[in-house]
């Protein structure tokens, strides 16, 4: 199912079709004055390019935003409604069509459009375009999920994490695109709130003067995903494989907790739910997410679960709307507050979600795609015990919650996660039994370039038995699944201050299934 209280739309009585009867079409915003008609008044309008997500048996989210100059206000565009028709074709060359249709893209949702073209074939790859004002964008591919009953010899995905655009380019995801994979996972952390100077950080890119401030407004975050997604490597990567997207704290403000901000004594809760209302929309508009998943104010369900037939389950959490504020400061060893069983990092609604779908799953794999590492660290010397707080090591109870559900779980639990910079291969474990690997994954550029280690990551992993690997280059992971095995590759790149640099796997891990542990 989508979300926690919306059924699975897996229902196998639909007929299938080549050539499709209907569609349900959706674009983001409100009425405008106008339509544009005969000149568009507009230079090509893909500049972002397109992207597709949400993968079900019978349908994706085709996803583009006209913006023909991506870093002027509303991208370039007039105040007005623009049609943008679609094509969904079995072939590259856009030839075998099987699904088209006409879009509004409207002002008021910043001229972006979200299509849902039903009726398609489970487990099938498809090419998108869309076109608008004359032009035709770059042709998208994608893919839909396998029906659930369906036995997958082999399901690929990658997922990747911390994109801060200042620091450095996206050559990662130039690499991720030509694997063609079955799906991307995207962490959160996909633009920083933070001011831009004029040359750009080390790309020594110049950027207008209205990206000096920080992101608080709907204006101001609208301009940071169009400066982001101008990267030719993104656009790639959006371009080659459906994605599924949960957010972490970057996309609204650094460390938030619920209504709580980093700086609460400059930002009041109804000041700031006005901002998270704005960063949310801004969010919504520019990823491939289904309109029944459009964020109401400064709320929005993002938690949902996938499938991809009888081989894998896939939970995408929300660690931050929903979490108390991270208890003491900083890294901290006696803590008893983080004990406390009032202290949620996913809240009630969705604990009892995920602990009910971990606990009651089919498939052979349970995948939780998750912002913040859940694995107990011990970051202090010795006997003395130091814990960073904003992961689960500061909400101990939902972490007992959760790890109870996996030791239940008869599938095998494996955690993706991301926002700390660094890769890491853990044990999860509960009661000194491992209940679960967890795979962290670095940034794709945020931190610049880093190093294959360092004196911080050689003492965790000797400090902690279920700490089993360590690096701080920048990448992406990618996974391997069969009903066997579950193979995880840590693909790193050597710099990303210029482009260009190869990629390489740096270590691969093997999870047999029903054994949690790492090989």
């Amino acid at each position: 199912m989508t979300g926690s209280g919306r059924s699975d739309p897996t229902d196998d009585t639909h007929s299938r079709r080549r050539f499709l009867a209907g569609t349900t079409l959706a674009a983001l915003g409100v009425g405008a004055a106008g339509v544009a008609t005969g000149d568009p008044g507009f230079d090509d309008p893909f500049a972002l390019g397109v992207a597709s997500g949400d993968p079900q048996p019978e349908s994706v989210v085709l996803w583009t935003r006209l913006a023909p100059e991506p870093l002027a206000r509303a991208g370039g565009m007039a105040d007005e409604s623009v049609p943008v028709e679609w094509r969904v074709a079995e072939d590259r060359g856009m030839e075998a069509v099987v699904a088209s249709g006409t879009a509004l893209a409207e002002p008021g949702g910043a001229h972006a459009v979200h299509v849902v073209p039903e009726g398609l074939d489970p487990g099938t790859e498809y090419f998108y375009r869309f076109r608008a004002g004359g032009y035709d964008s770059p042709v998208g591919r994608t893919k839909t999920a396998p029906e659930p009953d369906e036995p997958l010899e082999q399901f690929t995905f990658a997922f990747a994490s911390c994109q801060a655009w200042t620091d450095g380019f996206y050559t990662a995801y130039r690499h991720m695109a030509a694997e063609e994979l079955d799906l991307v996972v995207h962490l959160g952390d996909y633009v920083y709130e933070y001011p831009v100077g004029p040359e750009g950080g080390v790309r020594g890119t110049a950027t207008p003067p209205a990206y000096r401030t920080e992101a608080r407004s709907l204006e101001r975050y609208r301009r940071q995903y169009a400066l982001y997604r101008s990267d030719p490597d993104l656009r790639a990567a959006h371009a080659s494989a459906p994605w599924l997207v949960t957010r972490d704290d970057h996309e609204v403000d650094n460390n938030y907790a619920d209504d709580v901000p980093q700086d609460p004594d400059r930002q009041p809760p109804s000041t700031f739910r006005e901002r998270r209302a704005a960063a949310y929309r801004a969010h919504y508009e520019h990823m491939p997410l289904r309109p029944a998943d459009r964020p109401d104010g400064p709320d929005q369900e993002l938690y949902r679960r996938y499938r991809f037939g009888e081989l894998v389950a896939l939970d995408a959490l929300d660690t931050r709307q929903y979490r108390s504020d991270q208890p003491c400061e900083g890294l901290v060893g006696d803590c008893r507050e983080r004990l406390a069983a009032d202290r949620t990092i996913l809240g009630t609604e969705q604990r009892e979600w995920l602990r009910d779908a971990v606990e009651e799953s089919e498939t052979t794999w349970e995948a939780v795609a998750n912002q913040v590492p859940m694995a107990s660290m011990d970051l202090e010397p010795g006997p003395g015990e130091s814990f960073r707080l904003d992961q689960w090591d500061g909400y101990v109870d939902d972490r007992e919650a959760v790890t109870e559900a996996f030791a239940a779980s008869a599938a095998t639990p494996v955690v993706v996660t991301g926002d700390v910079h660094r890769n890491w291969a853990n044990e999860v474990r509960r009661d000194d039994e491992t209940v679960a690997a967890e795979f962290v994954g670095s940034s794709i550029s945020s931190g610049g370039d880093g190093y294959p280690t360092d004196p911080a990551g050689r003492f965790v992993v000797r400090e902690n038995d279920n700490v089993h690997y360590y690096n701080a280059q920048r990448g992406y992971v990618r996974c391997r699944l069969t009903p066997e095995s579950w193979t995880t590759d840590y693909r790193v790149v050597a710099r990303v201050s210029d482009r260009g640099a190869p990629v390489r796997t740096d270590r691969r891990f093997r999870v047999a299934a029903g054994s949690p542990g790492l090989d």
